[in-house]
């Protein structure tokens, strides 16, 4: 991927490991790690209140900062609807996570390995007519513990949280949950909803990542983790 190309993507950890907004991605992840220091929360999943708040954008640089601190990451686009993190790291989308749940891989084959050490991301594949089975079924349970075994930390990408139910279903698998909400966009009554649907599922929110877009800084999204 071009150099441009990962600007527009804002995959800024990888292009500008300096710049305040990585910084900002690093304190994300120093904040989960303190949350967690009891018990380390080995599997993320990132969703929003709504569409275009940035959750994959987050997603993807949360998965680098993680990568670049020595731990084998996988990145998961568990938004089989409208995935992205195939584009954000060039990857083929052809074999991914809905071909793992419907046809026989070996890990090593489904995920790829990135242009970050120790980075690699698992796209979506094709996109399936039931993404909510899918992440629901049991085929997804034994995935993500082979997959735990196998990485350090997993972090998955999901649809908006009040839009489709699948990050519900897929919630009672995982260690812990990011809510990103966007800065004069997302309402209150947005994020008390998207909190209220989380709570039903018991899987704790490890926090929020504010996406403040009307503060830019380097042309580029300024995060704030809360």
């Amino acid at each position: 991927m071009s150099k441009n190309a990962e600007k527009k993507r804002k995959l800024i950890t990888k292009t500008k490991i300096n710049s305040p907004i990585s910084e900002q991605f690093k304190l994300v992840r120093t904040g989960i790690e303190f949350a967690g220091v009891d018990s380390p929360f080995k599997t993320i999943l990132v969703t929003s209140p709504e569409a275009m708040s940035g959750k994959s954008t987050v997603s993807a640089n949360l998965a680098v900062v993680y990568a670049k601190k020595g731990k084998k990451t996988l990145l998961i686009d568990g938004d089989m609807r409208k995935p992205t993190i195939h584009q954000t790291f060039n990857k083929s989308i052809f074999f991914g996570l809905s071909t793992s749940l419907t046809e026989d891989f070996k890990l090593s084959e489904i995920c790829q390995k990135t242009e970050v050490d120790g980075l690699f991301v698992l796209t979506s594949g094709p996109i399936p007519p039931n993404p909510n089975e899918l992440l629901g079924s049991k085929r997804m349970a034994l995935l993500l513990n082979e997959l735990k075994k196998d990485f350090d930390i997993v972090i998955i990408d999901t649809p908006p949280v009040t839009v489709v139910s699948d990050a519900l279903v897929l919630a009672p698998q995982i260690d812990g949950i990011i809510l990103v909400v966007r800065s004069r966009k997302t309402k209150k009554e947005k994020a008390k909803q998207a909190i209220e649907q989380i709570k039903i599922t018991r899987t704790p929110i490890i926090g929020t990542v504010l996406n403040r877009d009307l503060e830019k800084l380097d042309n580029n999204y300024y995060y704030a983790y809360k």
